[in-house]
């Protein structure tokens, strides 16, 4: 957010409101915490929390507000600041840690139109650090693949039991799939060129007056 000067006065934006979502946390915080400090370094504590407070509308904050309302007036609370008023909103609804991304980011990964390997390369990269391992992560890895690939595997007569055989086997098939469509898409260039081995269906045509036979 940008400041400027107006004479002896400077204006800061106030923060959009904030309805819980993960991606908006760092924003609302950032521009909250600026305008207490060029604005209401003066107001008291409780001042400065509940007009953070008041900017949080909507979604899952609504409960969360009203519980630590409750909790202030009953003096139950820990939040005696606004930098940890703060610091309780980011452990709530920001990522709390590294791991808990990399789930994120892992859970968002598919296959799509890509070949199998540039999907586990991408997999592989995100997975460093998230935690998963065993079945889950083998579950995590099923999920993301073309149907087709994760279906034949899953119903073959001896399947891939460990991640290492779910990739290996997922880039056979994807690749042999792959050259399957391109001979036939060749296949059917060639059959349809002037000049081909193309004959109609139910015999050959020879020529005009000819017969079909």
């Amino acid at each position: 957010m940008l400041l400027h000067q107006q004479g002896s006065r400077i204006e800061v934006a106030k923060p959009q409101v904030f309805s819980g979502r993960m991606k908006e946390v760092s924003a609302f915080i950032n521009v909250a915490h600026l305008y207490i400090r060029m604005k209401m370094t003066e107001e008291v504590t409780m001042t400065q929390v509940a007009w953070v407070l008041s900017y949080m509308q909507g979604g899952v904050t609504e409960a969360w507000k009203d519980n630590l309302l409750d909790e202030l007036a009953k003096g139950e609370s820990e939040v005696e600041s606004a930098e940890q008023l703060f610091a309780k909103i980011r452990n709530n609804f920001g990522e709390t840690s590294e791991e808990e991304r990399k789930i994120k980011q892992l859970r968002m990964i598919e296959q799509r139109g890509r070949t199998c390997n540039e999907y586990i390369q991408e997999f592989k990269k995100v997975a460093r650090g998230s935690g998963y391992e065993g079945q889950p992560f083998i579950k995590e890895f099923k999920r993301g693949l073309n149907g087709t690939i994760r279906r034949k595997l899953a119903e073959a007569e001896e399947p891939p039991t460990t991640i290492g055989e779910w990739q290996e086997r997922a880039v056979r098939l994807d690749r042999n799939q792959r050259q399957s469509k391109a001979e036939k898409r060749m296949l059917g260039r060639n059959v349809a060129r002037p000049g081909g081995n193309a004959q109609p269906r139910g015999g050959s045509y020879e020529g005009r007056g000819g017969q079909i036979t």
